[in-house]
Parts: structure tokens; sequence; C-alpha cells
């Protein structure tokens, strides 16, 4: 795979994903909060901070 290709297919998923994340904070009517942003930066991670992170454990 060239590089070129490689880059649109993660900015392609990364976009995505963090489509994913804002659609289900609609749908749930939580809060996205900085999610979104997150998941274009590091994609899975994000999603996967979305759905674990916890605030209220946060800093203990």
């Amino acid at each position: 795979m060239d590089l070129s290709a490689f880059l649109l297919a993660t900015l392609v998923t990364h976009v995505g994903l963090a489509g994913f994340v804002t659609g289900h904070a609609v749908l749930t009517d939580g809060d996205a909060g900085n999610w979104p942003y997150i998941t274009l930066a590091l994609g899975l991670a994000g999603v996967a901070g979305y759905f674990f992170y916890d605030e209220a454990t946060a800093g203990r």
C-alpha cells in the first residue's frame, strides 16, 4: 500500500469514527465533550475513551 492510500484510509476511518461518537452522543442525549476531536486525532483510542472514561472517578 502506498503512503497516500494509507493516509486517505486513515483519514476516512477517523472521520467516520468521530461521526459515530458524535451520533451516539446525540442519540443517547449525552455530551460528547472533546471526544470527537480526540477520536479524530487518535482513532480507536478516542472511541474507547468516549465509552470507558468515567468523569466521576477521574482524578482519584
